[in-house]
């Protein structure tokens, strides 16, 4: 059975001594196990398969060849070095052999007479001498569930909880796979091989996940999950706690639960996930369900009278890749709009998602229709009387549909006002049903009848027409459209562009705060007629973007094109840019460390798509801080994408004459050769890192005591082991030294003078939430402003960004 790991311990099962606590003066050696208090756990020294490396696990007392959890799980003991576990003061439990520290529990909290035990749950835990817990082993698992443990993040703490596959079956050092919560928006637990989502369990609905079938046995237990804004977990309870249940995530990819079944002295399978095809991430692609008939998987568009295959040759071949687009674009006028209901269907992803679990469904409804960057909305959790509001803004993703009681949860899907007319109920393969709603706003124009579809295509017609300067093919390529906002709406909405709305002004233009007549907040770049940036970078905005959706890129709305007009209509974020916080002493103390550290992982997740995940390989080329705005939850948003390049197909690179960025990012190959790739984004990352740990800027740092810039400044520290005095004096107390030193190392490890040796964004998103050794960084580039000359023109920050750094809109590489 895989999942059953075969395992020889380290001594025959007889062993020395059995201790109930590891303290200063009671040490657990090679031989010794710790047992829990009713013998239901035990913690030893243990070697996997035929592997000579030792390791400190808990496992079973009554199975000894199942581990559940590893302590120094990248740090084998090799050898014959004899090692033992005890607690240091000042209340850390250390396993070393004098000379060299394996693992540590790594905690900062001072406590004299602390001791460690093992719980009869699997936790092991290190008290004070008042029995409260100092440190446990359920805020950091390997690769097993145990009942009681949680999955999710402690906003308090900063710690996340997820499961981390094995190598293999003679290695427990961390694998490729994760199962955890993803807590970016609405929280659900994802199944990911390295940054690759493989398998989405669904969110949280009424006592279950709406992507995890039933189990396979007569197993009872109780979900817990907490959502607030102190944490956001889940973890199950058993009701018959006499019963030995886990939850693993084996080397292949596979998440199972087992449970002990006594009679038969064995481990019985109750759960396998993923399960079949239909659960693989995203296979159908957008606006499309997977389905299974019988056994042979099938996708189809939500509906053919609304939605159709992209590419509908590549359909017809079983390739679903494109997934399905809209037969009629959205318009967002007037609030002409409504939903058609789908059901039996699992939600779509949840990532770029907002929610109110106390918001009733018929105001979730409103909300959505008043946003036109509202894609769907849903109830995700029916057990709430009516309550809770889930509204998406992107497209729709892995949706599986199916059969009438078996799980599936109903999503009201915006719709053109043309496609609501009438209304039916078809039922889909797979159990869907399709339900119209219908706004009451929009009724009298619907009984009007041939009117309203003849006045529909003429103003399809009308904005079309308008739009034809906007549409740009690029290699064979669908069109890039964006919805067109009337000049005199957005003037309306602006005060006519009145100076009180401008919320900063870069090279292309101001920007104006607005508000539309629904009551939704905008932003408002207007092109300058005196703008060092011109058409193409407005094109090159427009094409760049507008089909972008990830949780931390700006969202643009649309656009307007009249006479010499050019604007971009973006969300409007009302706290601005990072720079403004990071770089002001007074009010930089509102970004503690955990929110500093969830701003580098959000940004760092966002450059990911671009570089990786988005339709097109996108460079950025002006990456930095007064580019990152911040939501009203402080959540990081890239922005400004006017002098992005896309790739298609392979390429990786490109060289240019025409150098744009800002002096202090730019990485060296391209300041000084022109040469640009995914790597130069890595480079202005890097920079960004060191920025919001030390809260300084890299152009400009002046130190008393050499003349290096912030990047050198952090290289001399990290090289005399010094780096925690980078740190933000304000983030003192709030700080994770481990999280601050990693940050540091990958920030340098970004910043490296040749681009080879720079990380990928997915290594680094793994380097930031992983717990291994990261390689040593080489030197980095050192830019010293006294090296380069450049031409000093003006920023092209998007909304709310303060010009802090010029934007180098032109300079002629070597």
């Amino acid at each position: 059975m895989e999942a059953t790991l075969l395992f020889l311990l380290l001594l025959p099962f007889l062993h020395a001594v059995e201790l109930d606590t590891v303290s200063n003066t009671q040490f657990l050696t090679d031989g010794d196990t710790l047992v829990s208090p009713a013998r239901v756990f035990e913690l030893g020294f243990f070697r996997p398969g035929s592997s000579d490396n030792r390791y400190l696990g808990i496992w079973y007392k009554k199975i000894p060849d199942t581990v559940v959890w590893v302590a120094n799980r990248n740090h084998p003991i090799t050898g014959a070095s004899q090692v033992m576990l005890k607690v240091d003061n000042p209340g850390i439990l250390v396993l070393s052999n004098n000379i060299t520290t394996f693992w540590s529990s790594n905690t900062t909290k001072p406590s004299l007479n602390a001791t460690a035990k093992v719980d009869d749950t699997g936790n092991l835990i290190l008290m004070d001498h008042t029995d409260k817990f100092i440190w446990r082993s359920f805020d950091y698992p390997t690769d097993t569930l145990l009942p009681g443990m949680k999955l999710g993040r402690s906003n308090m703490t900063g710690i996340e909880w997820h499961l981390t596959s094995w190598n293999n079956n003679q290695d427990p050092s961390s694998g490729e796979y994760t199962w955890g919560a993803d807590t970016l928006g609405y929280p659900e637990n994802k199944l990911k091989q390295g940054p690759r989502v493989i398998f989405r369990g669904g969110p949280w609905s009424n006592q279950r996940f709406s992507g995890v079938s039933t189990f396979d046995s007569n197993l009872t237990f109780t979900y817990v999950v907490v959502l607030n804004v102190s944490e956001v977990s889940f973890s199950y309870v058993l009701d018959d706690s006499s019963i030995l249940s886990r939850t693993t995530l084996n080397s292949s990819g596979h998440l199972e639960n087992w449970v002990w079944v006594e009679n038969g002295t064995k481990w019985q399978l109750a759960l396998s996930l993923p399960r079949d095809i239909c659960d693989s991430y995203n296979i159908c692609s957008g606006y499309a369900s997977c389905s299974l008939d019988m056994i042979q998987q099938s996708c189809a568009c939500l509906d053919d009278q609304r939605f159709m295959p992209r590419n509908q040759k590549s359909w017809e071949r079983a390739d679903w890749s494109g997934g399905c687009v809209r037969r009629t674009q959205l318009v967002c006028e007037n609030g002409s709009e409504g939903f058609v209901k789908y059901s039996n269907v699992k939600l779509p992803d949840t990532e770029n998602t907002w929610y109110n679990m106390s918001m009733s469904l018929k105001d979730c409804e409103s909300k959505c229709l008043r946003n036109c960057s509202c894609m769907a909305y849903a109830n995700p959790d029916t057990s709430l009387e009516g309550r809770g509001c889930l509204l998406w803004f992107n497209d729709l993703f892995d949706i599986r549909g199916y059969s009438v009681g078996n799980g599936g949860q109903d999503i009201f899907v915006r719709m053109a006002s043309s496609e609501l007319v009438g209304e039916s109920n078809l039922q889909k393969k797979g159990g869907a049903k399709i339900k119209i709603i219908i706004p009451v706003t929009i009724l009298g124009v619907l009984l009007i009848g041939v009117f309203s579809t003849w006045l529909y295509a003429r103003r399809k017609r009308s904005h079309r027409d308008r739009g034809k300067s906007l549409q740009v093919s690029k290699n064979n390529q669908d069109d890039f459209e964006l919805p067109l906002f009337s000049f005199s709406t957005i003037a309306t909405a602006t005060a006519s562009f009145s100076d009180k709305n401008i919320l900063g002004e870069g090279g292309f233009g101001p920007v104006y705060k607005g508000v539309l007549e629904e009551e939704m907040e905008i932003a408002v770049k207007r092109l300058s007629k005196t703008s060092s940036q011109g058409v193409d970078e407005f094109k090159n905005e427009v094409i760049c973007i507008s089909k972008l959706q990830h949780r931390n890129l700006v969202k643009l709305l649309g656009c307007c094109i009249e006479g010499d007009e050019r604007l971009l209509v973006y969300e409007y974020l009302p706290n601005k840019g990072l720079d403004s916080f990071i770089f002001d002493k007074t009010i930089g103390m509102i970004l503690d460390w955990t929110k500093r550290f969830e701003i580098i992982k959000g940004i760092a997740k966002g450059l990911l798509y671009l570089h990786h995940d988005s339709r097109l390989r996108i460079i950025h080329r002006d990456l930095k801080v007064s580019n990152i705005l911040l939501d009203e939850d402080m959540n990081p948003k890239i922005s400004d994408f006017g002098i992005a390049r896309s790739f298609g197909g392979n390429e990786t690179e490109a060289n240019t004459h025409r150098v744009v960025g800002t002096y202090g990012y730019m990485a060296p190959e391209y300041a000084l050769d022109g040469i640009f790739s995914t790597k130069s984004d890595v480079f202005s990352f890097g920079v960004l890192v060191l920025e919001i740990v030390s809260g300084m800027k890299n152009r400009g740092f002046i130190h008393p005591e050499h003349d290096h810039n912030l990047i050198g400044h952090a290289w001399s520290l990290y090289n005399e082991g010094r780096s925690m005095e980078l740190i933000d004096g304000s983030l003192a107390e709030s700080c994770n030294p481990t999280e601050v030193l990693r940050s540091i190392q990958v920030g340098l490890l970004c910043v490296q003078q040749n681009a080879g040796d720079r990380p990928n964004m997915s290594s680094v998103i793994m380097m930031l939430g992983g717990e291994s050794a990261l390689p040593p960084p080489k030197q980095p580039a050192f830019f010293m402003e006294k090296e380069f000359l450049v031409a000093d023109f003006s920023s092209s920050t998007y909304p709310g960004g303060s010009v802090g750094d010029v934007t180098v809109t032109e300079v002629d590489a070597r």
